[in-house]
This record gives C-alpha cells, sequence and structure tokens, in this order.
C-alpha cells in the first residue's frame, strides 16, 4: 500500500483506523486530512504521532488545489471525513451535502487524475433506510429518509459512478452503528455514559423501541483494511457487528453498568424521520475478506465506559460546547483561567 491518505482522520473512526494502519509493515506513510471542525480532535489521534510514518494536514475535502497535491504523493485513500450527525441534518443539509457529496467528488476527481490504486469509501448502513423485517444486501436499492442518509447515499453513487465512468478503483463499505473510546458525546452511547458517570439523567426517543446494530470501532476498523487490502473495485461491502438491540435494551445495558436506576430515563417525543430499524446481511465481507466481527458487546461497553470515566477531560468540555471546534473550546477554557 506505501502511502495512505485518511480524510477525517482525526475523528473517531479514522483515528482509530490510523492507529491500526500504521502498525502495517508494508505502509510507508499515512497522511491524515481533517477540518477540525467539532468532530474532529487532533487529541483523537494520540499516541499515533510518535509513529514517523504519521503526517497531519490541517484542511477542508472542498479545497481542490490542497486535495490534488495530497492525491499525487498516495497510493491509497480511505475517506472517512463527513457529516454525519443525523440531529444536526435537519438543520443543516446544505453543508451535509457540500462536505458528503461535493467533498467525495473533489476526492474522486483528483483520483482520477492521479495513480492512486485503491479508494476506500466509507458510508453507512442508513442509505438503505429501515427495514422491518429482513436485512439489506449490497444491491439493494436505497431508500435514506432523512439529510444525513441522503447525502451519504448521494456521495456513494458518486464514488460508484467514479469507477464505471473513469475506472478510479472505489470499494464502498457501508458500516452499522458504533461505539468505543474516543467517541463524540452527541452520540448515544457516550451521550448516556458520560451522563450517568454523573448520575444526569438520560432520554428516550419515543419508546425506545428503535432497533440498530452495534458494532465496535475496531471491529469495523478490520473491516476496512480488508476492503483496503483486498476489497475488488466497483464493489460494495456491508460491514456489520453482532448484536442487535432496541434503543431501550441498550439503555438496560448501559444502566447496569454503572448500578443505575431506570428513574434516569425519561421518554420524549420521537424526532422526525426516525427509522425504526436498520439492518445489513455482511455475509459477502465474511465470505470473500474473511471479515468477522469479534468483540463481545458488554465487554466492549464496559472498556468504553471506563475510558469516558477515565478521560473527562475529552468529553466535558464538547458536552458544554456541543458545536464548537476543539481548538475554540480550549482557547476558551485558557481564558476562563486567567485572572482579570
Amino acid at each position: 500500500m506505501e502511502n495512505v491518505l485518511v480524510t477525517g482522520g482525526a475523528g473517531f473512526i479514522g483515528s482509530h483506523f490510523v492507529k491500526r494502519i500504521l502498525r502495517a509493515d508494508d505502509v510507508a506513510r499515512v497522511t491524515v486530512l481533517d477540518a477540525l471542525t467539532y468532530a474532529g480532535n487532533i487529541a483523537n489521534l494520540g499516541e499515533a504521532f510518535l509513529s514517523p510514518k504519521l503526517e497531519f494536514v490541517q484542511g477542508n475535502i472542498l479545497d481542490e488545489a490542497l486535495v490534488t497535491d495530497l492525491m499525487a504523493c498516495h497510493t491509497a485513500v480511505v475517506h472517512f471525513a463527513a457529516e454525519s450527525h443525523v440531529d444536526r441534518s435537519f438543520l443543516e443539509g446544505g453543508t451535509f451535502l457540500m462536505s458528503n457529496v461535493v467533498g467525495t467528488h473533489i476526492l474522486l476527481e483528483a483520483a482520477k487524475r492521479t495513480a492512486v490504486e485503491k479508494f476506500v469509501h466509507v458510508s453507512t448502513d442508513e442509505v438503505y433506510g429501515p427495514l422491518l423485517k429482513g436485512a439489506a444486501r449490497e444491491r439493494d436499492p436505497l431508500n435514506p429518509s432523512m439529510p444525513y442518509a441522503v447525502s451519504k447515499a448521494a456521495s456513494d453513487l458518486v464514488a460508484l459512478s467514479a469507477y464505471t465512468t473513469d475506472g478510479v478503483p472505489v470499494c464502498v463499505t457501508r458500516s452499522s452503528n458504533q461505539y468505543g473510546p474516543g467517541q463524540h458525546p452527541e452520540k448515544i452511547i457516550p451521550l448516556f455514559l458520560t451522563a450517568l458517570v454523573k448520575g444526569l439523567p438520560v432520554t428516550l426517543h419515543g419508546r425506545g423501541e428503535h432497533v440498530r446494530n452495534w458494532l465496535h470501532v475496531e471491529d469495523n476498523c478490520v473491516g476496512l483494511e480488508l476492503v483496503l487490502r483486498d476489497g475488488v473495485p466497483g464493489e460494495i461491502y456491508n460491514l456489520g457487528g453482532g448484536t442487535d438491540l432496541t434503543n431501550k435494551e441498550l439503555t438496560e445495558r448501559i444502566l447496569r453498568l454503572y448500578g443505575a436506576s431506570w428513574d434516569l430515563v425519561t421518554y420524549i417525543p420521537d424526532r422526525k424521520a426516525n427509522d425504526l430499524r436498520y439492518a445489513m446481511d455482511w455475509s459477502k465481507a465474511a465470505s470473500t475478506l474473511g471479515y468477522q466481527p469479534g468483540r463481545d458487546l458488554d465487554e466492549g461497553l464496559a472498556v468504553t465506559a471506563d475510558w469516558y470515566q477515565r478521560h473527562p477531560d475529552r468529553w466535558a468540555p464538547l458536552r458544554r460546547n456541543p458545536g464548537a471546534p476543539m481548538a475554540q473550546i480550549q482557547v476558551a477554557a485558557r481564558e476562563e483561567r486567567v485572572p482579570r
């Protein structure tokens, strides 16, 4: 693979992937391109900076000149950079379309002009839309129902079109809901963990009946590396986990970690377009690439909870200022400590 460009590599999933791929003997350099918006935090990379292989570039995938320069000296691309929070997409739909669709297009155009050997476009199970029964396979129709999922479905099609029309060696991955250390506390698992560690209440949409498939971030990164190495250009690979839970069942497991009672849970009106159930068939990745998620959910939740208990410095500022870039939060915190 030699030189790998990772967009969004300071985000939750991207940073875990960067740490993994840096350990590969056949990787000479890993360049992280990240805009460090509210969802990106350079601290996520942590010990990765100890590696002489790592180069960090702060920049936006919408910057065509920057993207072109970077693409020219890399043999592979793993594209994580995206707006990803569903609730925000209802308010900032244009931002999601620009980042997720136009940004992806700019990357693919640059890849077309260079000698990139593999382009892994990272997507989500939400593009399939809600499934009341069964599980979506890779070539099933897309049926997204909310702005975030629509923008990701559109970017998937843009990526696959680049392969069909221009031969860009694209693989698309679609992963189920993920969790693990370092995730932004706007997501349900860290949101609940960081509330309960302080004895604060948590809220469930509707009656908590929404079903999600939970995948540890490290298992997803295993699958992503398999696709990067052995995925067939033009193909889509579903990467799912082993545990389907309603949000109510998930909440019960999290409460048990803290010995907390259900009295801390409040039901609130469901958000609009909240898909009841997602489900994917990931047998293709298992049979062709040897993909197999291996982390037990309860064990993974316990380790994740322990991380949040030990790193309040990483999440407490984000709960206070959920939409601000980490750099801005840190500046504000320093100013608060300066005597007046």
